[in-house]
């Protein structure tokens, strides 16, 4: 007869040695339908990923028009409790920030139309100025012929400027888009209180639908702060944009303010695009390169304080988002949807971190520190 291991180590085992367990402990193995599951889920994600991508032009105006709805629904509220109906309340606040809208849209296309038809002559300026650089590339250029390296950089050659009418059709939305989006939004704002008892009532058990209001009263309120506080930072930041160009001698001083306030909306690139334009006009328009870094350098400490310290400061108190988190949302929307992708991409990761807060706590004690 075969003995089983545990019989055999007793067997063998001097007496007063401790029995071992003789449970063998295996290591965790992922189940068939775990695995299963797993793919099924990353299959919907996928999918949805694509439908996103594909449909861009409905999910689009959708998405921005619930986002922003969310935001100024608190102005609603508030126009309602001064005996203001809903829906008239709507088609107000919709009509004020569409003129606020125009009147930055205004600033900034009269210098960009005007620049836009001097783009050959501004071009052959900006070369121009630029050959103060030619005698450091042709030393570069000799140190790449003694190591061997290939002949690139003769001179230094402009950026071509055939992707300004391509961009600017991407930029713009189709008229259907922007109809789709002002109908929505103005629907949106109308019927909030609606909605949101349909959301609440649409769970049977008394947890679930307190779970579901905490849920909406807290987005609703951090997409209205949000965007009262950024708006009147980036309005911030656009006026003393405009003074540092008015005291530079920079052209347009007031259009620039407005570019930088509305660039500043888009978290990281923004900032980018606004410095790279102080830059390009700086040079353009200054007698001498030092002279027309001077608007970029102050640009960029003004945008320094304001993203380290007052954002920070005002925004972070109510919800703090995650500096990687912040990356990884803006690189995803601005692939999927692109600049306004970029804009709702901040929007769309509270609301994830609020829904995510409410259906899974964070229950577990708190590890020690280093």
């Amino acid at each position: 007869m075969r003995a089983f291991p545990s019989e055999d180590l007793l067997g063998k085992a001097p007496e007063g040695t401790p029995v071992p367990d003789s449970k063998i402990e295996l290591p965790p193995v992922v189940s068939r339908a775990e695995a299963v599951a797993f793919a099924l889920m990353a299959l919907l994600v996928i999918v949805i990923v694509a439908v996103l991508y594909f449909a861009r032009a409905f999910f689009l105006p959708i998405t921005m028009a619930f986002i922003v709805g969310t935001m100024l629904s608190p102005a609603a509220s508030m126009l309602e409790r001064h005996r203001i109906p809903r829906a008239l309340g709507a088609v107000v606040i919709v009509i004020a920030v569409g003129a606020a809208v125009s009147f930055m849209v205004g600033l900034i296309a009269s210098p960009v139309m005007e620049w836009s038809s001097r783009l050959p002559e501004l071009g052959a300026i900006l070369k121009e100025k630029l050959h103060v650089f030619d005698r450091p590339l042709a030393l570069w250029q000799e140190l790449q012929s003694m190591v061997g390296g290939s002949d690139t950089l003769a001179t230094l050659q402009l950026p071509k400027f055939e992707w300004v009418q391509p961009t600017l059709e991407f930029l713009s939305p189709t008229f259907a888009e922007f109809l789709l989006f002002i109908a929505t939004l103005i629907l949106f704002i109308a019927s909030w209180k609606d909605l949101r008892r349909a959301l609440v009532m649409a769970f049977s058990e008394r947890t679930a639908r307190l779970r579901t209001l905490r849920i909406l009263n807290e987005v609703e309120t951090h997409l209205g702060n949000y965007l009262l506080m950024v708006t009147m930072i980036n309005v911030g930041v656009g006026i003393v944009t405009g003074a540092i160009c008015a005291a530079t001698g920079m052209p347009n001083p007031a259009g620039l303010g407005a570019l930088a306030a509305t660039l500043n909306f888009v978290p990281i690139i923004g900032p980018i695009a606004m410095f790279v334009v102080l830059v390009a006009v700086g040079i353009i328009a200054s007698p001498t390169i030092g002279a027309g870094l001077i608007a970029p350098a102050c640009f960029t400490v003004v945008t320094f304080m304001e993203g380290h310290f007052v954002t920070p400061t005002i925004v972070g108190r109510r919800l703090s988002l995650n500096a990687l988190a912040v990356f990884l949302a803006l690189a995803f929307w601005t692939w999927l949807w692109g600049p306004m992708g970029a804009f709702l991409s901040s929007p769309l990761l509270i609301v994830a971190l609020i829904v995510k807060e409410h259906l899974m706590p964070v229950n577990s004690p708190q590890l020690p520190e280093d």
